[in-house]
């Protein structure tokens, strides 16, 4: 797996991300049981360029969380059975799947481990599952979507031991 990250943010994290995130993701693709090698891209960002980002893409002028771009367009979600029938979904020089793209906002991930009274690391851990289920055809649109996505977005952390 390739995880490309960029740091827009300015102040530096107490913990690893870029450790914290390669583990998450790979876990995430590893429990949807993703045949392939895959690329991500992340980016981590303050409050005003997310909210640019959220207003451009969602028309949605504030600030949010975490922004997730899927480059994959699934029949049924975690089905990777049709990607290999649309060669644009992999990268042409290293043969990987490309996921997609998300943004975080580094302010706002920290806000919310306080006021979730849990650390860093595990807020930071969650949103990269959030994302990784939504760049793999997730979504929480309904109360049977959202519970899908809550157990899993568990499930996840749990099996790295990352918990509140």
């Amino acid at each position: 797996m390739t995880l490309n990250i960029e740091m827009e943010y300015e102040s530096l994290l107490s913990f690893d991300y870029q450790e914290i995130a390669k583990s998450v993701a790979e876990e995430a693709l590893d429990f949807e049981g993703c045949p392939y090698e895959a690329e991500i891209n992340l980016v981590l960002t303050g409050e005003e360029e997310i909210q640019r980002t959220n207003r451009e893409f969602r028309q949605m002028d504030k600030v949010t969380d975490v922004l997730s771009f899927p480059m994959v367009e699934y029949e049924r979600p975690g089905d990777f059975s049709l990607v290999e029938e649309d060669p644009s979904c992999f990268h042409p020089d290293t043969g990987e799947l490309m996921l997609g793209d998300i943004m975080i906002c580094i302010p706002r991930m920290q806000e919310q481990a306080v006021s979730y009274g849990h650390g860093e690391v595990r807020e930071f851990a969650f949103l990269i599952a959030h994302s990784m289920l939504h760049l793999m055809g997730y979504d929480h649109m309904t109360p049977d979507e959202a519970a899908v996505m809550e157990r899993k977005q568990s499930e996840i952390l749990e099996h790295l031991g990352i918990t509140r």
